[in-house]
């Protein structure tokens, strides 16, 4: 059994605003992250997000999220390694944009208050492939950890 076989999937994992989904019908419940997480949900839960009704259709669940493990990574001190120096600052700036404004988004993923989504490592690296190799680039940490993204890859 690997790792991410093992790994239990607990209430703390789930983020806050997680829709949760209430089909007991549903033939899918058994591998949806949405279904799954509202099997946890605290008994002093009385509101927030959900799946509605109206995402089954044609016995299809529109917003179906598989239950399943991915690889996460934060840090971003070997990240521009293999950028020239004359465009490092460039580099910089290009990725800081998929982050949006601020400096907030950027510095919290380079410390580990937020992780990347496999998604968001492959634009990251997209980015900085205008700017030289990036064989051999990678993100200073990694984690195996639950996937909560709105679509599957």
């Amino acid at each position: 059994m690997t790792a991410m076989e093992e790994k239990e999937l607990k209430a703390k994992d789930i983020p806050t605003k997680y829709p949760l989904c209430f089909n007991d019908e549903c033939g899918d419940k058994d591998k949806c992250m949405h279904y799954q997480a509202r099997l946890l949900m605290p008994k002093d839960r009385y509101s927030g997000s959900a799946v509605y009704p109206t995402a089954w259709e044609d016995g299809k669940c529109r917003c179906f999220r598989e239950k399943r493990l991915v690889k996460k990574a934060w840090g971003f001190t070997k990240l521009y390694d293999n950028v020239p120096k004359r465009q490092k600052a460039e580099a910089r700036h290009c990725v800081h944009a998929l982050f949006g404004f601020g400096n907030g988004p950027y510095y919290r993923v380079h410390h580990g208050e937020n992780m990347l989504s496999p998604k968001q490592q492959e634009e990251i690296l997209a980015v900085l492939a205008k700017f030289g190799s990036i064989e051999g680039i990678e993100f200073d940490h990694y984690v195996i950890d639950w996937d909560f993204e709105s679509t599957n890859s």
